[in-house]
C-alpha cells in the first residue's frame, strides 16, 4: 500500500549552510503559526547552547501539511561531530534536501552526510540556497555537486536529482535562477513530486524501531521513530526486542507530529512518525514489535568514536564552592544517562572510581557535553582529549584521519602551510576563489588538537576551516605538541597587580587582579618551553626608605582568556581543565610545588 498523504524528509548539509532556517521558513508559509504569533528566529534549535553558538546539536522533528499531504521534517546538525544524530534518523526518512550554500559549494560535511544518504538508497533533492547572496556562483556550485554524486558513486536514478534555487532567509524558491517567484511552493511542489511516499503494509504485524529518545522532567522517557510495519495504537502491549532478548512493554500514550508541538492520536499506521510515552527501559536501536508475532529490525549502526577524555571529580582546593553536584555518584548518573540518548558517545569506567573514560566525535562533541553539565550544575576536571588509536587485522597501529578543507586569503597562504606540515598533514587539493584559496588536507586527528587557535592568529582570524572524519590510517608518527610551558602559582591566595606586574616579565598571564587562585593553577604561558613556578599573590612590602621611582603606577597587560575548548585545546598531558558553573580552570595534576619536582626527577631517571 503507497500512502500518497505522507512523505518524510530530512534536511542535511554542511554547518551554516541554513538548514534550520529553510525549516523556518516552511513552518511560517505553511499556516503552523498564527498571524500574530511572535516566532523566534531558528525555531527549532531550542536548547540555550544551539541559540548562542547559531548550530544545530540535536535532530528534530516537525511536519507541515500542504495540499493535504504531511511532510515530515527531520532538521539535522551540520558539525561534523554531531554525524551521529544524521546517521540515526536517515533510517526515518525516504528522501532528503541536500542544502549547498551558492558561494561555498560542497564542503567536508556535505560529502559526509550525502555518503550516508546515498548509502541507505535515499532520493536526493539539491537546494542551491542563499542565492540571494552578491558573491553567489550558483552555475559552479550545481556543476561541484554533479561531480560529488559522481565521486560517491551515485546510482543513475540518484544522479537525475532535481535541483531547486532559494533563499531560505527571505521565503523564496525557483526552479530556475530566471524565475520571479516570492515564495517556497516550487520547494513543496519538488517534494511532492519526487520524495517517494511510503510503500507499507499497514495490516502485517508491528514493527517500529526506536531512533531516538528524548526526556521529560514529568512524564520519564519518550521515545521516537518510524513504524515500518502495521498499526500501533494508544495503550497496546507490546514486545521491546534487542539482539539478545525480547521483554513486554505497554504504550501509554500515543503522539504525533503537527508543526512544532506533539498532538495525542489513537493510532498511528506504517510511515507515520511518532513519540511513545512508557517504555521507560526502551533504547536507542532496539525494536518494537507485535506481542504475538514479534520480529527485530535491523539495528542502527553508528560510526565509532575518534576521540576520549577522562572526566574526574573535582579534587581542587575550591571544589564545591560553586556547583550543585560534586559527587563521584552525580557524574557517573549524568554520563550514563547521557549515553542512553546521545548515540555516538562512549562512557567507560576506569580503576578509579573518581574518573570516568569518556568517547565521542571529537572535541566540540565533547565540550558541548561539558558545557551543558557546567549549566545543570556539575563541577569536574577534564585531561587532555587523546585520540582513538586500533590496530588492523595485521597488527599495523592506525589512527583516525580527517579531512580539512581550509579558505584563507593567498597572502596567509604560507604560515598555514607550515603550522599543517608540522603536523602531518598532507595536501590533496587546492583552488582558487575570489580572492580567497581553498586547500583540502588529510590530517591526523591528533593534529588538529591545539590547532584552532593557532590558525586563527596566523590568518588573523579571516581564514575559515572546516573538517570530518576520513576513516583510519597507518599511524603517522609523532606530532609536535605545544612549545611554550606554563607558569603555574606556588601558593594560594589573592592576586595583586604587583604580583602579576612581577609575572607578566616571564610570559603572557591568564589572571586579573584580586582573583583567588590555588598552589598548582595555571596562571600564565610561559615564554619558554619549561614550567616555571611564581606568586601572581606577592605583595609590594612598605618600607621607610623611598626611593623616586618605587611608586610609579604598575602597567598590566590585559590577561587572556580561555573558552571551554581553548583550554582543552591548551593544556598539556600532566594538566587537567576544572571546570564549574561559574569559572573554567586549567591546573598541574599533581598541584604541590614539591611533588612535581619529585615526579619529573622519577620520569627523567625511569
Amino acid at each position: 500500500m503507497i500512502r500518497n498523504d505522507i512523505r518524510n524528509i530530512a534536511i542535511i548539509a554542511h554547518v551554516d549552510h541554513g538548514k534550520t532556517t529553510l525549516v523556518d521558513a516552511m513552518l511560517k508559509q505553511s499556516g503552523v503559526f498564527r498571524a500574530n504569533e511572535h516566532v523566534e528566529e531558528r525555531v527549532m534549535d531550542s536548547n540555550d547552547l544551539e541559540r548562542e553558538r547559531g548550530i544545530t546539536i540535536l535532530s528534530k522533528n516537525t511536519a507541515v501539511m500542504h495540499e493535504g499531504v504531511k511532510i515530515n521534517i527531520l532538521d539535522t546538525p551540520g558539525h561534523a561531530d554531531f554525524g551521529g544524530e544524521v546517521e540515526r534518523v536517515l533510517n526515518m526518512v525516504d528522501g532528503v534536501l541536500l542544502l549547498v550554500d551558492a558561494y561555498e559549494g560542497p564542503m567536508p560535511q556535505t560529502k559526509y552526510v550525502l555518503r550516508k544518504a546515498l548509502e541507505a538508497h535515499l532520493k536526493p533533492i539539491v537546494v542551491i540556497n542563499k542565492i540571494d547572496r552578491p558573491d553567489q556562483r550558483v552555475e559552479e556550485v550545481v556543476d561541484e555537486v554533479l561531480d560529488l554524486f559522481i565521486e560517491l558513486n551515485a546510482d543513475e536514478d540518484q544522479l537525475e536529482f532535481p535541483v531547486v534555487y532559494a533563499s531560505a532567509r527571505n521565503g523564496i524558491a525557483k526552479l530556475s535562477m530566471e524565475d520571479d517567484n516570492n515564495n517556497l511552493e516550487p520547494l513543496f511542489k519538488v517534494i511532492l513530486e519526487n520524495i517517494p511516499a511510503p510503500d507499507v503494509d499497514t495490516e502485517a504485524p508491528l514493527q517500529m524501531l526506536v531512533n531516538t529518545l528524548d526526556y521529560d522532567n514529568f512524564i520519564g522517557r519518550i521515545v521516537v521513530g518510524r513504524v515500518m510495519r502495521g498499526t500501533i495504537h494508544n495503550g497496546e502491549n507490546i514486545a521491546l526486542m534487542n539482539e539478545d532478548k525480547v521483554r513486554p512493554g505497554k504504550i501509554g500514550r500515543l503522539y504525533a507530529y503537527q508543526g512544532l508541538k506533539r498532538v495525542e492520536v489513537e493510532e498511528a499506521k506504517a510511515g507515520d512518525i511518532v513519540a511513545l510515552m512508557g517504555l521507560q527501559d526502551a533504547e536507542i536501536g532496539e525494536t518494537i514489535a507485535d506481542k504475538d508475532n514479534p520480529e527485530a529490525l535491523k539495528g542502527i549502526k553508528i560510526d565509532e568514536p575518534t576521540l576520549s577524555m577522562v572526566f574526574y571529580v573535582n579534587n581542587s582546593p575550591f571544589a564545591g564552592k560553586e556547583g550543585e553536584y560534586v559527587t563521584s555518584r552525580h557524574i557517573r548518573d549524568r554520563l550514563f544517562k547521557e549515553a542512553e540518548t546521545n548515540v555516538a558517545l562512549r562512557v567507560e569506567e576506569t580503576d578509579s572510581p573518581d574518573a570516568y573514560k569518556v568517547s565521542g566525535r571529537g572535541e566540540l562533541h565533547l565540550s558541548i557535553l561539558i558545557e551543558t553539565m557546567r549549566r545543570e550544575g556539575f563541577e569536574l576536571q577534564v585531561g587532555k582529549p587523546k585520540v582513538i588509536m586500533h590496530r588492523d587485522e595485521t597488527g599495523t597501529l592506525q589512527e583516525p584521519m580527517e579531512a580539512l578543507t581550509i579558505d584563507v586569503p593567498q597572502d596567509y597562504m604560507g604560515a598555514v602551510m607550515e603550522g599543517l606540515g608540522l603536523r602531518k598533514a598532507e595536501l590533496q587539493n587546492m583552488t582558487e576563489m575570489a580572492g580567497y584559496l581553498r586547500m583540502e588536507f588529510k590530517i591526523p586527528a591528533r593534529g588538529l588538537i591545539g590547532f584552532r587557535n593557532q590558525f586563527l592568529t596566523d590568518t588573523k582570524g579571516n581564514g575559515i576551516m572546516n573538517h570530518v572524519f576520513a576513516g583510519y590510517e597507518d599511524y603517522k608518527g609523532e606530532i609536535p605538541g605545544r612549545t611554550r610551558g606554563s607558569l603555574v602559582a606556588f601558593e594560594s591566595g589573592e592576586t595583586t597587580s604587583y604580583g602579576i606586574g612581577n609575572a607578566q616579565e616571564r610570559g603572557t598571564m591568564f589572571v586579573i587582579p584580586s582573583e583567588k587562585i590555588y598552589e598548582g593553577q595555571l596562571v600564565g604561558e610561559n615564554s619558554r618551553e619549561d614550567d616555571m613556578d611564581v606568586n601572581p599573590c606577592k605583595k609590594k612590602h612598605v618600607s621607610n626608605m623611598r626611593a623616586s621611582g618605587s611608586d610609579e603606577a604598575i602597567r598590566l597587560i590585559p590577561p587572556r582568556t580561555f573558552s571551554l575548548e581553548q583550554a582543552l585545546e591548551h593544556i598539556n598531558e600532566d594538566e587537567l581543565v576544572e571546570v564549574t558553573p561559574k569559572s573554567i580552570r586549567m591546573r598541574k595534576k599533581v598541584l604541590n610545588r614539591l611533588e612535581r619536582g619529585k615526579l619529573r626527577a622519577r620520569l627523567k631517571n625511569s
